[in-house]
């Protein structure tokens, strides 16, 4: 029987042939490579006795390669609707840009620009004096950098000012973020050496002191992005840090982790009291670096600020070649920077800002007008419930914002089955489940998305019937 079904299969060039008018603008080489793929499951499929010959007639052989070419031909690269409440979501790609930011890259992706070109003298320039101005305006900072993400900030700084030295650390901040990128490890890359001072949930001032030798290059201090400490918890403040490095002629070096340039209490929630970059710098750190593409809300970079005389060593480290930003990340992250010169307009246009800062009502009269399209589907139940969203992206972690789900419910389908079927739709909505209910939060989906929401769910709600009279 499987062997006169295998006999039954067209040939690859003659389904070529039939999909090339369905998909004319795929290259064929492509839509061979795709087409084979799908024969060599369906054969897998005969072997498994799952293929009936019913399947392989014409008409059906045909319309299941087409949804088969629809589903694989797509980008891999996709849109996607952020149904989670997590605003800074790293496997979702961070922050979305400004409008402004946005339109500065693609002007910079369609012509020449002046990337390292000096318009006064008309000789060679340097890439970072378009952002290393507006970025010491707004910090405070004497002079500053962008290398390509934050990590990577950490890493040339170590390298360039405490290579073969002791560098002291607090075993508190002995940290290990998202990707298994640890601090220790990173520290051993540079060349640096290690020196762990305290405990894991107090250190002292006196532990920093009793490790200094005349091989200590640095004091780091780690920001612990996502992870709190409670309890009997002590660290030392940062002026007291500063003080004793210059007791002893040392730098301090401080990674921020996200690093923000607002204070959250003015706009509203005194629950996210991260301290800012400004503030850093005036309590006399040395060199400070933070990512682009967390609380700044631009694209991704490692930016490093601080003392002149740090940073000119570090700009002419030879690895600062290798970890540059190109001219899509610079013109992003000066038209980000230049909204903060108005800090209002900042959080007006800037997405992680508005999308963190947006009235808890509002969330609410978003959540009503969802949830009042879904009820309108026969076999779509949906409710608002009070819940909690998060900044994410190891931001303010421990720190929840009150916000609104709609909670949703498709007969006959569990919420995992929902959750699976939403990864599979045009864009995929990635929720949440709260109590075996699969959950839209409506902080983080965008105002013009509700209508699209509202249209997968009638798509869905058509399979369930299907599925309910088969």
């Amino acid at each position: 029987m499987s062997t006169n079904l295998f006999s039954q299969l067209p040939a690859t060039d003659k389904l070529i042939q039939a999909m090339r008018q369905q998909f004319p603008n795929t290259p064929q080489r492509l839509l061979k490579v795709k087409i084979n793929i799908f024969l060599e499951r369906i054969r897998e499929q005969i072997k498994a006795k799952q293929i009936t010959r019913e399947d392989l007639k014409e008409k059906n052989f045909l319309s299941s390669l087409k949804n088969f070419l629809i589903a694989n031909l797509e980008p891999n690269y996709k849109t996607v609707i952020n149904a989670t409440g997590v605003v800074i979501h790293t496997n979702l790609g961070r922050s979305l840009l400004a409008q402004a930011a946005a339109q500065a890259i693609q002007k910079a992706c369609l012509n020449y620009s002046n990337l390292e070109f000096n318009l006064d003298t008309g000789k060679r320039g340097t890439r970072y004096s378009h952002v290393e101005e507006l970025l010491c305006l707004l910090t405070g900072a004497e002079a500053g950098l962008v290398v390509n993400n934050n990590a990577a900030a950490v890493l040339i700084v170590l390298e360039t000012l405490t290579k073969n030295k002791d560098v002291i650390v607090s075993r508190g901040e002995l940290v290990e973020i998202g990707g298994s990128f640890r601090i220790p490890d990173v520290m051993a890359k540079s060349g640096a050496i290690l020196k762990e001072v305290g405990t894991t949930n107090r250190t002292h001032l006196r532990d920093y002191e009793q490790a200094i030798t005349e091989n200590t290059g640095a004091i780091l201090k780690v920001h612990t992005s996502n992870y709190r400490i409670v309890g009997f918890h002590k660290s030392v403040p940062l002026p007291e840090l500063v003080a004793l490095a210059q007791q002893y002629d040392l730098p301090v070096i401080e990674d921020m982790g996200s690093g923000n340039l607002i204070r959250f209490d003015q706009f509203g929630l005194p629950q996210l009291d991260e301290p800012t970059v400004q503030e850093t710098i005036k309590a006399g750190v040395d060199v400070v670096s933070f990512s682009g593409d967390k609380l700044l809300g631009g694209p991704q970079a490692g930016i490093i600020l601080g003392k002149k005389k740090y940073i000119e060593l570090i700009k002419k480290n030879p690895l600062n070649r290798a970890l540059r930003i190109d001219k899509m990340t610079l013109a992003g992250l000066e038209a980000t920077l230049r909204l903060y010169l108005d800090p209002n307009k900042a959080v007006q246009e800037i997405p992680t800002l508005n999308l963190t800062l947006i009235p808890y009502t509002r969330l609410k009269d978003r959540a009503k007008v969802l949830s009042r399209r879904l009820n309108t589907l026969k076999n779509v139940q949906a409710q608002i419930k009070k819940a909690t969203s998060q900044i994410g992206g190891g931001s303010l972690p421990e720190k929840d914002i009150p916000t609104y789900v709609v909670q949703v419910q498709v007969k006959p389908y569990s919420a995992e089955e929902l959750r699976q079927i939403l990864l599979k739709t045009n864009p995929p909505i990635i929720g949440r489940i709260i109590d075996d209910t699969f959950c839209l939060d409506m902080r983080t989906i965008l105002l013009d998305q509700i209508k699209i929401i509202e249209t997968i769910f009638a798509q869905i709600d058509k399979m369930s019937k299907t599925k309910q009279n088969a």
